[in-house]
């Protein structure tokens, strides 16, 4: 049985949002492509290179989102 991203990106999120910089995993759109959305404070060229590539056959991509604030 295939995993759903949305089960993609909630296996993974623990993981994710401990490395360096991560403020956000979501998904979203890139090139029309359904994808996981890892938001990083600020350039972690570390964390950049540690990011996978894809999380259970979804793409990752990351952004620069800034600090995020609760509201």
């Amino acid at each position: 049985m295939t995993m759903t991203i949305q089960q993609a990106k909630e296996k993974h999120q623990a993981e994710l949002m401990a490395l360096p910089g991560v403020v956000s995993i979501g998904i979203g759109l890139s090139e029309e492509e359904t994808v996981i959305i890892i938001g990083l404070d600020g350039k972690h060229p570390c964390t950049e290179k540690a990011l996978p590539k894809e999380l259970q056959g979804y793409k990752v991509v990351s952004q620069n989102v800034g600090t995020v604030k609760a509201q």
